[in-house]
């Protein structure tokens, strides 16, 4: 969604480094370009010519860390007023402390409000909760019916005793209020804690939605009113937000289609201009795209300065315990890394979702995301098509798989021989990676990792080079016979005395005493 504005503030970051100062020009010169950042964003006016105005007075301020040069010292700024504009900080919903959470979607149609709820409800009930859908939307055409698809699709039971119309060329006949107050008694009966109402929408703020919307929320008073804003509306976002605030008073805000390309700039202006705060965000068409919006992060993305603690939470959430503590162990143990393995690991990852999403939530993907965004997500699906297709043994030994074996599992996975090639090429890489830093030798390039004896490896650039075999085979011969002969000794030497050598071969006229001093050892 920020891709353009995360390019043009990181193009002008990157015009200030090397500076030892700022002067008042160079400043200008920057916020000028962050202000046709912004607007180029779809970000309102008054939003952004309030933004630019604070940076500029920051940045021409005393503020002045020891730690951070003048550029860096700019993008701190940036960072921390984007924060600002984003709602400050992550705002959950709030419970109620007896009988049901009530929870009242509005927004326009269109906006995705029906998908957004069933997102909602298993998010809700992934926290523990027993939540229930109530569909009050009786005019769309079909809403009713979608909504109890995506309830089924949650997990969640849907509450709809009015069918609502199938068609545009029917009369809605319902009563949406009345359905919404049944919906809540219906929570408290069957003691479900959280009860999300789905309300009707408009094509344009009119006064017939807004009314109808305000007597739902007056009939059920619900704890939270959260407003869906479609991310790609552009301007008008801020008169659409203002109007819904004006009509039903919400208490939050949920960006949806926030995986669109458009440039986003309703995210930027909502919660600024109706000082609510952005609760959630709605990242793809699956249920579980779908996340708690946290300022902080959503800044930190914008800049390019990545959200690895978001990738962290992600991967807590679906990675598999016990077969991490299975790796762990049999990396502990310096067991051979099987394509078994290697299978599950793809596994793992599949369930985190998407590899793209994950990739651009590191540090510095800006800067690669021509080359994410061709990259194909089922190539994972071919790699264990690959796996799938060899026998148990071959897994386990892949040196076995010769020629035919290979065209075998291309032939059973429908790939080309080169693709089987290329993956027992990576794999093999991958083996020997996973030797090395289970022995202890560290990443290459890398130092040895604490408590796996890749600290023994310090010294490795003063001890003696090992002498090249020379190619003569007379030269060769004589090395190999030199180096036999020191082996040997040093074996000798081994058997022997503590010291190093045996007490009955031991001549003391070797080691130039003083005269009569021979007799002190023994001989």
């Amino acid at each position: 969604m920020f891709n353009s504005l995360s390019d043009r503030l990181t193009a002008t970051f990157k015009n200030l480094r090397g500076k030892g100062r700022l002067s008042e020009a160079d400043v200008d010169a920057t916020v000028r370009e962050i202000r046709r950042a912004l607007l180029d964003a779809d970000v309102a006016v008054p939003v952004v010519r309030e933004f630019a105005g604070r940076i500029r007075e920051r940045a021409l301020g005393a503020e002045v860390s020891a730690a951070l040069n003048p550029s860096q010292q700019i993008v701190k700024i940036v960072n921390e007023e984007l924060v600002e504009i984003l709602g400050g900080e992550t705002r959950r919903i709030r419970l109620a402390k007896t009988g049901p959470t009530i929870i009242m979607l509005a927004g326009l149609q269109g906006a995705g409000k029906t998908t957004l709820a069933g997102k909602l409800a298993k998010w809700m009930k992934a926290q523990g909760h027993s939540p229930i859908l109530v569909a009050a939307d009786l005019q769309r055409p079909n809403a009713v019916t979608q909504l109890q698809v995506v309830g089924g699709r949650a997990g969640v039971p849907v509450f709809a005793p009015h069918p609502g119309t199938t068609s545009d060329l029917e009369t809605p006949t319902g009563d949406p209020v009345a359905v919404a107050k049944s919906g809540v008694e219906e929570a408290r009966q069957k003691l479900h804690d959280v009860v999300i109402v789905d309300t009707a929408g408009r094509l344009g703020v009119d006064a017939e939605m807004m009314d109808q919307a305000r007597r739902i929320r007056q009939a059920i008073i619900p704890n939270e009113v959260l407003f869906v804003i479609d991310s790609m509306i552009g301007q008008d976002a801020v008169n659409t937000a203002l109007a819904f605030d004006e009509g039903v008073n919400f208490t939050g805000i949920v960006l949806s289609k926030l995986d669109g390309d458009a440039r986003g700039g309703a995210a930027l202006s909502v919660s600024s201009v109706t000082g609510k705060p952005v609760m959630f965000a709605s990242t793809g068409e699956n249920l579980d795209d779908f996340e708690l919006f946290h300022p902080d992060r959503m800044a930190s993305r914008i800049l390019d300065m990545g959200d690895v603690l978001s990738l962290i939470e992600q991967a807590e959430k679906n990675w598999d315990k016990d077969e991490a503590a299975r790796m762990a162990k049999k990396f502990a143990d310096q067991e051979d890394f099987t394509l078994d393995d290697f299978l599950a690991q793809m596994q793992q990852i599949r369930k985190m979702g998407s590899m793209k999403k994950m990739l651009m939530m590191m540090p510095g993907a800006q800067n690669i995301r021509q080359q994410l965004e061709q990259f194909d997500e089922r190539e994972i699906d071919r790699v264990e098509a690959i796996v799938r297709s060899m026998t148990p043994h071959e897994r386990v030994a892949p040196k076995i798989i010769n020629g035919s074996r290979r065209a075998r599992i291309a032939r059973g996975s429908g790939v080309h021989v080169s693709e089987v090639n290329g993956l027992l090429e990576r794999f093999a890489q991958a083996q020997k990676m996973m030797k090395k830093l289970a022995q202890g030798g560290g990443m290459p390039g890398m130092p040895g990792m604490p408590g796996m004896g890749g600290g023994a490896r310090k010294g490795a650039k003063n001890a003696p080079k090992k002498k090249a075999r020379s190619g003569n085979p007379a030269k060769a011969a004589q090395q190999l016979r030199e180096a036999e002969a020191k082996r040997n000794a040093a074996s000798s030497a081994a058997s022997g005395a503590a010291f190093g050598q045996g007490a009955a071969d031991f001549d003391p006229s070797q080691l130039n005493l003083p005269k009569g001093f021979d007799k002190f050892l023994g001989k």
